[in-house]
């Protein structure tokens, strides 16, 4: 059950967003821009990335929408939690273990990081585009784990797929921010009838 009074009772990350869409729009931008828009790395990668940084954190929410996610991009659904597992042994092109070995330390450790861990990702094959993706994502799903965590919202397996269908959709991250766009200013005054 989500912590803030004005997140209905089974209010899921998208009522949050409700409440506060001048926050949360150019965040979902952000989102689409890190996710969707030009990378190295694959779109089911970035979102790998995303569900695995999120699986580090034991965030079950990040985790379930962004693994159903990457899994409408192509991702074999095993592949998450023989990362999560054992990373060394994990079915996963090889090129991309020393990106989810740095996402995992920076995740854990952060302090720790050298640049013997980013020439790890280099000798992989990898540019400087990929480790900053990387990176941006680590850091933007830690941020939203801990949004997630801190103010209580959960949800179930069905509304993981619910959620990957819109995020897996032409639009991507955008179609989040139209459903923000068209819904009543929350200072209108029919958005506050009832509510007095």
């Amino acid at each position: 059950m989500a912590y803030l009074k004005q997140i209905p009772t089974g209010g899921v990350l998208l009522d949050l967003f409700k409440v506060y869409p001048d926050i949360f729009v150019p965040i979902i931008e952000y989102h689409q821009k890190l996710l969707r828009e030009s990378s190295s790395l694959s779109v089911a990668e970035r979102e790998l990335i995303a569900a695995f940084v999120s699986g580090v954190n034991a965030c079950r929410y990040c985790t379930g929408v962004h693994a159903a996610t990457a899994r409408a991009f192509g991702v074999d659904e095993r592949l998450l939690s023989q990362l999560l597992e054992n990373l060394e042994s994990a079915r996963v092109d090889a090129r991309l273990k020393p990106i989810f070995r740095y996402v995992r330390k920076l995740t854990e450790t952060p302090s720790r990081m050298t640049q013997e861990d980013a020439d790890q990702v280099f000798g992989a094959g990898w540019d400087d585009r990929a480790l900053f993706d990387a990176v941006a994502i680590c850091a933007l799903f830690n941020c939203m784990n801990r949004l997630v965590e801190g103010l209580g919202i959960a949800a179930s397996a069905d509304y993981f797929s619910v959620s990957a269908k819109r995020l897996s959709a032409a639009e991507g991250y955008l179609g989040l921010v139209q459903i923000l766009k068209n819904q009543t200013p929350p200072n209108s005054v029919a958005g506050n009838e009832g509510k007095r």
